[in-house]
């Protein structure tokens, strides 16, 4: 009986019209290189085949605590005098272990009250507090809450240097955690030459902060250290100065500042390049959070006539005298070259980095080995699709053409899906279309011996097909249901190339199921409507 195949055709030829959209998009020519410009630009190329740069960074989650704890000891001397307790300091005993703080000098009547502030939900959530002699507490920060910080910092790292390299306008960047080692970033830019650039954009921590200036300038560190009796406090620090603060003559300058910043990075909302219409000085444009313009405006309105600094990367860029309050907007400036002040206003509006990183890895994978990839991959390629057509052909006679037609409509809607999906070919992801072809030509083969061993059990044409398309499917389902489990494991726990192997992999087993049992019957199912009776399939 002749099936009518109009709605089939139909669909198969909807199918193949919309994938070639999927790899061309609108090219703007028919030549052969307006056609390849059209496909690269629908279907990116990744680090392996593209070129660019290739780092592993080591977060160094340490910095995260510290910050953290110093966040603490401000908190608790606020409440402390909030709550009218007495108390000396409230400091770090030790450098080596940022995770523990002291406070020290309670008076013996208020004991009670200290313990009950530092033994509150405030602080116990996230340390184990102890009382010690002297009416002095230790509090050290518990080791989960350590972990669970040690964990956000590696997210927020992961954040914010996507968020830089966005600036870069790079084109399918791979910035992930790194599984071979502890608090590790594995980020890949495909088409990115300047290695330095990339390490000043990522590395930078661009923790520019406002803090509050005790005393200074001095002509050295040690002019610094002697004005407070070479016993510095322990909540403030000493900082050379930077340009105009630094003279002209090239002599030194040093500040004693608070150690604890009035503002810092992750208080910027938005920073913009500007020029000072007064001096002609470049200046950076900057917006504080609503919490921190709160902050800023109470210690500004009460410390008017004195002096803070602004500093970057561990050096005091300019001091200034407070006039009145200020509350969340105001202006940095200061002798910045023009690409200072785009690099600090670009740094300052994505964040700054929760922690300092340390490179483990950084390298560059130039175009041409990318060249000579793409090129041995796509000949690895052709010449396997060639030698299996020519096998199809060869051992099923009439019907490898059907298995070719199959393979290379497979092929077609493979390349279709990674263009709609913007998805990135690796030169692991080119393996996954070699097998891709593997994969689809077993289905055929499962599918055409099943046929035989019907025809040779003296079934009729049409029934030896429609009963050899029935059995096959079953084991046809399974390996490929299998098989794409491997493969998403593979994209969950793997790595940029890995992904791409099992991206690709995915894809073409999607497209395998369709081609060889709709698209292979639908032409098993044409030639046996031109088929005479009593004729037979040649397989």
């Amino acid at each position: 009986m002749k099936k009518d195949l109009k709605n089939k055709i139909t669909l198969i030829i909807a199918v193949l019209v919309v994938c070639l959209y999927g790899i061309f998009g609108v090219p703007s020519g028919l030549s052969g290189s307006a056609l390849l410009a059209a496909i690269t630009k629908r279907v990116h190329l990744g680090l392996d085949l593209r070129g660019g740069a290739h780092l592993i960074l080591q977060v160094q989650v340490a910095d995260a605590v510290n910050a953290e704890t110093d966040n603490t000891v401000q908190d608790i001397e606020q409440q402390m005098k909030k709550a009218n307790l007495t108390f000396s300091q409230v400091y770090k005993p030790d450098p080596s272990k940022p995770d523990a703080i002291q406070v020290e000098g309670v008076a013996a009547v208020q004991s009670s009250s200290v313990d009950a502030l530092l033994d509150g939900p405030r602080y116990s959530d996230e340390y184990d507090v102890a009382s010690g002699a002297n009416n002095t507490w230790t509090l050290t920060m518990k080791p989960i809450y350590e972990r669970d910080l040690d964990q956000r910092t590696v997210q927020e790292a992961i954040s914010t240097i996507t968020d830089r390299v966005d600036s870069l306008g790079v084109t399918e960047p791979q910035i992930a955690p790194y599984g071979l080692g502890a608090n590790q970033i594995l980020v890949e830019l495909p088409g990115i030459s300047n290695l330095d650039q990339v390490k000043t954009i990522i590395q930078s921590t661009a923790r520019l902060e406002i803090h509050a200036v005790v005393g200074g300038p001095f002509p050295s560190q040690q002019g610094a250290l002697s004005s407070v009796g070479n016993a510095l406090p322990t909540d403030e620090q000493i900082l050379p100065a930077t340009g105009e603060l630094a003279g002209t003559g090239g002599g030194d300058a040093y500040y004693i500042l608070q150690r604890l910043a009035i503002v810092a990075g992750s208080d910027f909302r938005s920073a913009e390049p500007g020029v000072n219409q007064n001096t002609g000085q470049r200046t950076v444009n900057f917006t504080l959070t609503d919490e921190a313009g709160d902050k800023f405006w109470d210690y500004t309105s009460a410390n008017v006539g004195k002096s803070m600094a602004v500093v970057m990367g561990g050096t005091v860029r300019e001091v200034a005298t407070i006039q009145s309050g200020i509350r969340d907007s105001g202006e940095i400036t200061g002798s910045f070259s023009p690409d200072e002040v785009a690099m600090l206003s670009k740094l300052l509006r994505t964040g700054a980095l929760p922690a300092s990183l340390n490179y483990i890895e950084a390298t560059t994978v130039g175009a041409t080995l990318g060249a000579d990839s793409i090129r041995e991959g796509v000949t690895a390629a052709v010449v396997g699709v060639l030698l299996v057509w020519a096998f199809m052909l060869v051992y099923y006679k009439s019907s490898g053409v059907n298995a070719d037609v199959a393979l290379f409509l497979n092929l077609v809607i493979l390349l279709g899906f990674m263009g709609f999906s913007q998805a990135t070919l690796t030169l692991p992801g080119i393996a996954g279309v070699i097998l891709t072809i593997g994969m689809g030509v077993d289905s055929n083969v499962l599918i055409f011996e099943r046929i035989r061993e019907e025809i040779r059990a003296g079934k009729a044409a049409a029934t030896a097909v429609d009963q050899g398309f029935a059995h096959a499917w079953v084991t046809i389902l399974d390996t490929h249901v299998t098989t794409i489990v491997s493969a998403a494991i593979l994209f969950l726990f793997g790595t940029g190339p890995v992904k791409g192997f099992a991206t690709t992999l995915t894809f073409g087993l999607a497209a395998n199921l369709f081609t060889s049992v709709f698209v292979s019957r639908v032409i098993f199912e044409g030639h046996l409507n031109r088929l005479r009776p009593g004729e037979m399939v040649s397989i």
